[in-house]
């Protein structure tokens, strides 16, 4: 239930604070003082989108804050599931900035409209005079019907068995479809493979392969290069290795008289070592290059080869070419064992559709066992609340599978004696529209984890007998759930375990929306004006507190 609500800078209101009791709470107020204005902001809470539309101060964010106590509600579940902790005070804040920014905040931890809707449903039941008429909508009218008969179990059992259905069927089409588009291009592809396959790519090395014909290519001149080098170290009569071998036996000779002249000599003779070691290798390279045409033009076609898959399958490298050819070896292998799948498939499909079958006929049954006395206990309380020749049928119709099984739910509907009754949406009035939404949520509030409901205006075209009936069935209500209730009906305002006053105050430049709770004194005098007008009588003031006294 609501601890406490703090609004700020929402439309005509600056700043409003209220701490709801938690049983039956009325609000009244003058056309205009800003009563529903209230459940806009309530909105936001429940994850409704807003724009800088709704800022009273441009220049200032507004602010939408409820503290919910829900020790004696199980939702800790949905807490887990939304990966949030969950907490006995429960504190849901949005904030709108001037430049039309929103943020959520679940227990001071931001998130996203989608999990504050799915907790703030949890929490709060705005009737809004719209809803109203949501009740000749075939969905809301399944809904209802499920909370009466309390069909969650199965409702539940049967969603996921209609997942595996969906999940199997989409298996079984993207194979057929796979199958189709396979047998088109299987040939192409074979073809792709079979080119990859006969490259023989896994021995190949490109870059080895670049290199060795480059070799190849210019072995004369590398062969007339190196003896033109060789000759040079070993082989001339001023030969580079001769020179240094004349050069240590020089310096050997005064190697002996100091460390550095004995560093010199270790140097040459190193230097000396690596030389002739170069001009081995040398020649050992030299023998090694041959001119070779075939060997050249096979490495070419090789490359040339290769070059061309590449381009074909646009991609730089040998590594990225042998991905592809692997893909497409199993991609021929799948085509190849698709039609087994397509069996195994269709086999999966016909189990999953007899599991959804046969759950969806358990909540069918309960919903047709319930849908009689459902229709017969609207009846009881319309007859109750105006409505004295009300008649209720509710029809349990098949339907094509979806996620909340395979029933259409058409309740029909006839205010007067001798009349049949026909789809709700089609011969129901606004007031009427109004008794019926107040009668299902009567049946179903004590059916629902519902911490607080909240109506706008529920008693539109109601007065007198009828009002001090409704006012009783809330304060039934109020018993086991926290209730709001925005009325223009005197008789409400005195059943309210708590009433409050909503007004304009035009005490500034702006006009803005406040909100007070009424004291005794006080609320004898607001129902005293409901009744008898902005001034009044002794009679009025009289009638107010027959109706305390009776609320």
């Amino acid at each position: 239930m609501i601890k406490s609500l703090q609004i700020k800078n929402y439309a005509l209101i600056q700043e409003l604070e209220m701490s709801p009791s938690p049983r039956l709470n009325i609000i009244t107020g003058e056309t205009g003082a800003g009563k529903s204005i209230m459940l806009g902001a309530v909105g936001l809470l429940l994850g409704k989108r807003a724009d800088t539309k709704i800022l009273l101060d441009e220049h200032q964010k507004c602010i939408v804050e409820g503290v919910f106590d829900i020790s004696s509600y199980r939702l800790k579940k949905i807490f887990e599931e939304e990966n949030l902790d969950y907490e006995s005070e429960c504190v849901i804040r949005r904030e709108i900035s001037p430049s039309g920014k929103s943020r959520a905040f679940i227990n001071d931890t931001p998130t996203n409209l989608g999990t504050l809707k799915a907790i703030g449903e949890k929490l709060m039941d705005v009737h809004s005079q719209h809803e109203s008429l949501q009740l000749g909508n075939n969905f809301y009218q399944l809904n209802a019907l499920d909370a009466f008969a309390s069909n969650p179990e199965l409702i539940s059992d049967y969603q996921d068995s209609f997942k595996g259905y969906t999940q199997a069927k989409k298996a079984l089409f993207k194979l057929e479809s796979l199958a189709t588009k396979s047998a088109e291009d299987a040939d192409y592809k074979q073809f792709l493979l079979t080119e990859l396959q006969e490259a023989h790519l896994d021995d190949l090395n490109q870059e080895e392969l670049e290199s060795t014909l480059e070799v190849l290519e210019n072995a004369e001149d590398i062969k007339l290069k190196l003896a033109q080098v060789i000759n040079l170290l070993d082989e001339s009569e001023v030969a580079i290795l001769q020179q240094l071998t004349e050069s240590k036996t020089i310096i050997n000779t005064i190697a002996s008289f100091s460390k550095d002249l004995e560093e010199l000599s270790n140097r040459l003779e190193s230097v000396s070592i690596e030389l002739a070691d170069v001009s081995n290798e040398m020649q050992r390279v030299q023998d090694k290059v041959a001119h070779d045409p075939e060997k050249i033009q096979e490495l070419k076609d090789r490359l040339d080869l290769l070059f061309r898959l590449q381009k074909k399958h646009s991609v730089p490298t040998v590594s990225e070419l042998i991905a592809i050819r692997d893909e497409l070896d199993q991609n021929l292998s799948q085509v190849a064992n698709l039609d087994n799948d397509i069996l195994q498939a269709k086999k999966a499909l016909e189990k999953a559709e007899k599991a959804m079958l046969r759950r969806a006929g358990k909540l069918t049954e309960s919903r047709k066992l319930f849908a009689l006395n459902f229709a017969d206990e609207i009846e009881k309380i319309i007859h109750q609340i105006g409505i004295e020749n009300g008649t209720v049928e509710i029809k349990v119709n098949p339907s094509e599978p979806s996620s909340s099984g395979m029933d259409l739910i058409e309740m029909h509907f006839s205010a007067n004696k001798g009349i049949k009754p026909q789809e709700l949406k089609e011969v129901a009035s606004g007031g009427e529209f109004s008794r019926l939404i107040f009668a299902v949520k009567y049946l179903i509030a004590d059916k629902t984890a519902m911490p607080t409901i909240i109506f706008d205006e529920i008693d539109t075209g109601v007065s007198g007998e009828v009002a001090l009936q409704m006012i009783r069935m809330m304060k039934h209500m109020a018993k086991n759930h926290q209730v709001i209730s925005i009325s223009h009906l005197p008789q409400f305002a005195a059943g309210g375990d708590a009433h409050y006053f909503v007004y304009k105050d035009h005490s500034s430049d702006r006009s803005v929306s406040r909100i007070k709770r009424l004291a005794d004194q006080d609320r004898v005098t607001e129902i005293a004006k409901m009744i008898g007008g902005e001034n009044p009588g002794a009679s009025a003031v009289e009638s107010a507190k027959e109706l305390l006294q009776i609320g």
